[in-house]
């Protein structure tokens, strides 16, 4: 008989792909789950009954700003860090690509070590870097501060190629014209995953990224050209290209259900699209504004703006992003599911762990609500 710490039952259990009905989840002495029958139970096992909802591992979020009324962009450290990743794992997120905004050079070397020095320090949450900037496109900057967006110089490639030495994964957004195809093809070879956002790029240009080594984009249809009739832009390459992956902020806000049910009829190839929260310092905070680069933004009504109105980011956990895929895009839910878990950890070289008692996680039925088992 297999040895055992304890049991849940009552909910309904993700194993990454499928749900599964009347099924206990069996936690090891070791922290390892396993779904079995109830009547498989070891006669020992001390069971904790669940009022129905969903057991899954954690989420995995590879674009958050900020959380817990701090931004990465403000003081990139270990402690800024700790604080983003408690507010987030309040939110159900098991591991996360802290997200540095466009900056200068300074700041994004300090992210870079405060990053390293917290996967040393095994702060638990933090999966690696995500630098969305500075080689962007004015054209597309959104929120970004136009007068830091720059090419990419052989020193910034550099940098780059170094911290992916340390870090066990990196991500980079970038536009393809002002970045190379060498640079591009440097960055990939050296596992890191690169982006295509913020860009104004023509669907020729994205293609060409594509097969160069970039295999994502960021936030789909935000803050890139669009697919028109004639000049399908970053949207149609991103959503066409076997190798590339997307991003997606499912807020009802960003992006309207319509072009998301249009987005996921569309895409080919082996990578999909998966959710992001773009999370900012408002995510588990009440704080109605905040700063970023010296400029104000505003949280209302589920958004987050600049003065002139322009999105900054989102007000957006990933619970929420769950429902608006399952009640207003009418997405299964246990694809939903997939998009916020094992679809985003496939695109890591060094994935979280998963099925592991101390990140299996309970959903409520409604999608509302969040906890740890460890902690029910």
């Amino acid at each position: 008989m297999t040895q055992a710490r304890s049991a849940y039952i009552g909910a309904r259990i993700f194993d990454g792909a499928a749900l599964w009905n009347d099924h206990a989840l069996l936690v090891l002495p070791n922290g390892e789950t396993r779904i079995i029958a109830p009547q498989d139970l070891p006669r020992d096992c001390p069971t904790h009954s669940l009022d129905s909802g969903i057991l899954l591992s954690g989420f995995v979020d590879l674009q958050v700003n900020g959380g817990g009324g701090v931004m990465f962009n403000d003081a990139p450290s270990v402690q800024t860090l700790a604080t983003i990743a408690a507010a987030h794992r309040g939110l159900g997120t098991a591991s996360f690509l802290p997200t540095l905004i466009t900056d200068t050079p300074t700041q994004t070397a300090a992210a870079i070590k405060a990053v390293t020095d917290a996967v040393d320090q095994r702060i638990p949450g933090i999966a690696g870097l995500h630098l969305e900037g500075p080689h962007l496109s004015v054209a597309r900057k959104g929120a970004h501060d136009g007068t830091l967006i720059r090419p990419m110089q052989d020193s910034d490639l550099r940098m780059l190629l170094d911290a992916a030495d340390h870090i066990p994964n990196l991500m980079v957004t970038v536009a393809p014209e002002n970045v190379t195809k060498m640079q591009i093809r440097a960055l990939a070879g050296a596992g890191i995953i690169v982006s295509l956002g913020h860009s104004d790029c023509d669907y020729d240009t994205a293609m060409a990224a594509f097969d160069t080594g970039a295999r994502c984009a960021t936030h789909l249809f935000n803050a890139m050209s669009q697919a028109q009739a004639r000049a399908p832009g970053l949207v149609g390459a991103a959503l066409s290209h076997p190798m590339a992956a997307c991003g997606l902020i499912a807020d009802g806000v960003h992006v309207h259900p319509a072009m998301i049910r249009t987005a996921l009829a569309s895409k080919t190839g082996q990578n999909d699209i998966f959710l992001v929260t773009d999370a900012m310092a408002t995510a588990g905070s009440d704080i109605t504004s905040f700063q970023l680069n010296g400029r104000e933004i505003l949280r209302k009504d589920g958004r987050l703006t600049l003065a002139d109105g322009t999105l900054a980011g989102a007000d957006l956990t990933m619970p929420q992003a769950i429902r608006v895929m399952v009640e207003d895009v009418k997405e299964p839910l246990e694809k939903a599911l997939a998009r916020a878990t094992t679809i985003p950890a496939g695109m890591l070289r060094s994935p979280p762990s998963r099925n592991h008692a101390n990140d299996m996680l309970w959903l409520s039925p409604d999608m509302t609500e969040t906890g740890w088992i460890a902690e029910l």
